[in-house]
């Protein structure tokens, strides 16, 4: 494969060294590389096995205890605790210190955006983390490893210890409301850029693949890094189709050398 940039990746570049303020989209495609499997993707968790999007959607978690019972074995073996960063993660930490970044708004739970080195306030949470742990009910929060100590002891569906409620993660499943606060902060990340990149997402999901109208109508320069189209690539200005790590590392360097230059 030749290593010569395509016309969309030489543009997106261009238009990173040009930006002063860049926000990135992140989303599974992100961290594929560090072992976590997508979702929708060909070799992704619901692909493979439709069922487990029910330990996703809130009402099927609140209503059927075995959903309840299957997710928390799932947590216990979730590929999150052994990931590790990689080089497009590092590729977004090195555009912080370059100055450009605005934000980072991740779909993902898995916290490898600051394990990398990325500074926690610049990184949006769009959909929680998978490190703790809510209840339902009265919204106590409690760090995961606690939790997960209690379902390896025999407590299948481990209660609220305050109030005996539903725990779950504290992520965001279907048919839950995004944290309002945490809606409008990402928001604002996309409406305070003039390049928002959205990186290893379907961008099928709202309201996140929404924040991609904010930028733009904002007149904000709009490019997707994806390894499968995904509805917006008609209104990118840069569509690249390409591995994730190595095309953020590229833009990433060529911004750098542009800027030093």
């Amino acid at each position: 494969m030749s290593t010569l940039p395509t016309a969309a990746e030489a543009a997106a570049a261009r238009w990173l060294a040009e930006a002063a303020a860049v926000t990135v989209l992140s989303g599974a495609g992100i961290s594929t590389d560090s072992g976590i499997p997508d979702f929708r993707g060909p070799q992704g968790v619901w692909t493979k096995d439709p069922s487990a999007q029910a330990l996703s959607t809130i009402d099927a978690y609140l209503a059927d205890p075995q959903v309840r019972r299957r997710a928390w074995q799932a947590r216990l073996d979730n590929p999150v605790w052994r990931a590790r960063p990689n080089s497009a993660h590092h590729a977004l930490v090195a555009l912080e210190r370059a100055g450009k970044l605005r934000a980072i708004v991740t779909q993902n739970i898995d916290g490898l955006h600051q394990a990398a080195g990325s500074s926690a306030e610049k990184v949006i949470e769009i959909h929680g983390t998978a490190h703790w742990c809510t209840c339902l009910s009265c919204a106590r929060r409690t760090p995961m490893p606690e939790v997960l100590d209690r379902v390896r002891a025999g407590e299948p569906d481990p209660p609220c210890p305050d109030c005996g409620g539903i725990q779950k993660s504290a992520t965001i499943s279907f048919g839950q409301s995004l944290r309002p606060e945490v809606l409008a902060a990402a928001t604002a990340a996309s409406r305070e850029c003039d390049l928002f990149l959205a990186v290893g997402t379907s961008l099928s999901v709202y309201p996140a693949a929404g924040l991609c109208d904010h930028a733009v109508a904002a007149g904000a320069r709009l490019a997707v890094v994806n390894a499968e189209p995904t509805p917006y690539d008609r209104v990118a200005g840069a569509v690249i189709q390409a591995p994730v790590g190595e095309v953020l590392t590229r833009l990433v360097a060529a911004a750098g050398a542009r800027r030093a230059g």
